[in-house]
């Protein structure tokens, strides 16, 4: 059984999603969808999460898009509005594992630049005994290094670890490494994922 729980951040303690934000940008859903399946990508936005800053990310895409110039640049200016607020089972479970005295540390693909602010946004963030951010460490998921830097980090072995991820890659690349895994779908199965495993 695991001894330590270790959480991604994006749309596991809290929701993050582009389409918040440009979907009030862009009136037409179908001038939305082409937005970001085009320009403003996962693929582009990736270097960001690996340390490269929201200024020259923007602005390298920008001078292949000209006319998007103000919407690739909403991506930095109004990134908060990219947020929606904290999953409640989430805090629910992480305050639950805190009162039994579960270690629980955080794991994130996310920028330098946005991680303060991101950690403001749910006060189960400060129940992490510590947390690696690839935007600080210049490599992230699912580069099995990152999960290597976890375990030294930390003090665990990987099958120490509970690692609770909504992104199936990343997934996957923990479990090949030998990380008990939870692929968080649906909020309502992570308590009974954790009870499973007499962590609660």
């Amino acid at each position: 059984m695991p001894k330590a729980v270790l959480w991604d951040f994006g749309n596991v303690i809290v929701r993050w999603n582009p389409r918040t934000i440009y979907s009030k940008i862009f009136s037409d859903p179908v001038a939305c969808d082409r937005f970001l399946a085009d320009v403003c990508t996962m693929d582009w936005h990736a270097p960001t999460d690996c340390g490269v800053t929201f200024d020259d990310n923007c602005a390298a895409l920008a001078r292949q898009h000209p006319q998007h110039q103000s919407e690739i640049f909403a991506w930095r200016d109004r990134w908060s509005e990219m947020f929606s607020g904290p999953i409640a089972e989430t805090e629910a479970a992480i305050e639950a594992l805190h009162a039994k005295g579960i270690p629980q540390f955080g794991l994130s693909n996310i920028s330098h630049e946005t991680l303060a602010a991101t950690l403001e946004l749910s006060p189960a963030f400060a129940r992490l005994r510590g947390f690696i951010a690839s935007g600080l460490e210049g490599v992230m998921k699912p580069d099995p290094a990152i999960y290597r830097l976890c375990c030294d980090r930390f003090g665990y072995a990987p099958e120490d670890f509970l690692f609770v991820d909504d992104s199936l890659r990343n997934i996957e690349a923990a479990e090949q490494l030998g990380f008990d895994v939870h692929h968080f779908v649906d909020p309502a199965a992570l308590r009974p994922a954790l009870e499973t495993r007499a962590l609660l």
